[in-house]
């Protein structure tokens, strides 16, 4: 549990923060202060001002978030402090808000809000300025990651016992790698290596192939000899055909949009791929759901294994009995947060395998759209961010990227 944070009702005296320069060690420091709309205020005691982004219920984000600030004292103990650097915008991150995903972060009045409120966000990059005496993890500096998620990532500071974090060795890597490593490469990654037994040369087939998880699953396939039939959704002209120039860069072997794979005739076209059906395509990535999915486990060879990781389309999956009884297929769930929390030593591995990855330059970012968050960010800045995570065709994934807090 985090120490708790000062409230309207705490008193202590504040001063301006101001910057210092230097000139010659001979002559005397030359202060100058920044501007009254520019200036931050710290405690004579230590005390950090943070802000955050806070829901009271649960609801539309447009209608219930709330940009909150409030203070935290200096850590003790096993407690840390952290700033963060990165923190992504997922689609889960929203659903939490909207209150139909089923784990949330919970309510509490922590932070000094007026009702119990809770801070969305499940990922980030965080750097440690200071540490408890009794902390041996981490110290001043080091960049961590939360251990599990629900911890609350739409803010610019937070105090959490130093279990609560992994550190991260940040060598070679950049805020914003660091803060997407948790959630959709590790999910490629299980997907492809936990529910089948994938040989150099088998295929595999998935939906949603542009996503985190598709372009993770993507280039670890190509890695590891794997071929892929990507399934993007239809774009017209000049981007569609960019966008499949793009996933073949990335290692996709074929790539089709989701109206392609509807069309009659498609599993021809998947035989001939898979050298007259010679080559197993035994296990279906799917992230949509509904009729999409099912276009996806059709064309699964006898005894393959469909995977379903998210439900974009909110359709649900008609299985055929056919596909039961005689193609004795398998349809089977994964939903990296559960997974991690019971295996927590293989999530540490897989994600300094995939960072070590990243540092020789064998593993691509997702393409990201930066959203500035300093310490003059208004409200309104971040919903137009957050509500944009809601729509269609988007340029990359939205992530705040801290500066000046």
């Amino acid at each position: 549990m985090s120490t708790p944070l000062c409230s309207s009702k705490c008193f202590f005296f504040l001063l301006p923060r101001t910057r210092t320069i230097t000139h010659h060690p001979k002559t005397s420091p030359i202060a100058t202060t920044l501007p009254l709309d520019r200036r931050r205020y710290i405690s004579a005691y230590g005390y950090t001002q943070a802000k955050a982004l806070v829901y009271p219920k649960h609801g539309s984000p447009a209608d219930v978030l709330n940009l909150h600030t409030h203070s935290i004292s200096p850590p003790h103990s096993n407690l840390v402090t952290l700033r963060t650097l990165a923190a992504p915008l997922n689609p889960a991150d929203i659903n939490q808000i909207q209150g139909t995903y089923p784990t949330a972060p919970p309510f509490t009045q922590d932070l000094g809000t007026a009702q119990p409120s809770a801070v969305p966000g499940n990922e980030a990059c965080f750097e440690v300025l200071s540490a408890g005496s009794a902390c041996k993890s981490v110290s001043k500096g080091d960049w961590v990651i939360p251990r599990r998620t629900g911890l609350g990532t739409w803010r610019t500071h937070l105090q959490i016992a130093e279990d609560k974090v992994m550190k991260i060795d940040k060598e070679g890597l950049n805020a914003e790698q660091v803060a997407t490593i948790s959630v959709n490469p590790v999910t490629a990654y299980r997907m492809l290596k936990d529910f089948t037994t994938l040989k150099e040369g088998d295929w595999f087939i998935q939906n949603g192939a542009n996503s985190g998880v598709g372009r993770a699953a993507v280039q670890l396939g190509k890695r590891w000899g794997l071929k892929s039939i990507c399934v993007v959704r239809k774009r017209d002209g000049a981007e569609g055909e960019a966008l499949k120039k793009e996933m073949q860069e990335l290692g996709a072997t074929v790539v089709v949009n989701d109206e392609e794979i509807m069309e009659k005739g498609f599993g021809e076209r998947v035989k001939e791929w898979t050298n007259g059906g010679r080559e197993p395509l035994q296990l279906a990535l799917n992230c949509v759901g509904g009729d999409a999915g099912m276009a996806l486990a059709k064309n699964l060879d006898e005894g393959g294994t469909m995977v379903t990781y998210g439900a974009m389309s909110r359709s649900p999956l008609r299985v055929g009995a056919g596909m039961l009884i005689f193609k004795d297929l398998r349809f089977l769930g994964f939903w990296v947060s559960k997974w991690g929390d019971r295996f927590p030593d293989e999530k540490r591995k897989t994600i300094d395998e995939i960072l070590g990855l990243i540092r020789d330059g064998k593993f691509r970012d997702v393409p990201m759209v930066e959203v500035p968050w300093s310490y003059e960010t208004k409200k309104e800045e971040l919903l137009d961010a957050v509500q944009g995570t809601l729509e269609g065709f988007r340029k990359g994934k939205g992530i705040f990227k801290f500066g000046d807090t």
